[in-house]
């Protein structure tokens, strides 16, 4: 069984397993996947909404499909809950890409 399939049982059994939904969204987007893994992010985060990496993987899936302006929201809402969360590391790194996008270094 693939990974997807194991972690769409896992789902299945649990809707609210963060730690899976994620996982699900990743392979999605590892695959190549946008939209499914878009899917899966937006949903991570309406149900867990202090998920805090879910807001930096989505915001660079959002990079992928070239819709920047949705991934600037994603990050500057991933950054005030990375603040409130007091989790510097995510802070730092959603702060970088949104700079780099705001800049335009990343087209």
């Amino acid at each position: 069984m693939d990974k997807a399939a194991l972690l769409k049982e896992i789902l299945a059994a649990n809707p609210a397993d963060a730690f899976a939904r994620y996982g699900l969204a990743m392979e999605y987007a590892n695959r190549g996947e946008t939209e499914p893994a878009l899917t899966e992010f937006d949903r991570l985060l309406a149900d867990h909404p202090n998920y805090t990496a879910g807001y930096f993987m989505k915001a660079q899936s959002l990079v992928k499909a070239g819709r920047r302006d949705d991934a600037k929201h994603t990050l500057e809402t991933g950054v005030s809950c990375a603040q409130r969360a007091g989790d510097h590391h995510a802070k730092s790194e959603m702060q970088g890409l949104l700079e780099e996008l705001q800049s335009g270094e990343i087209l």
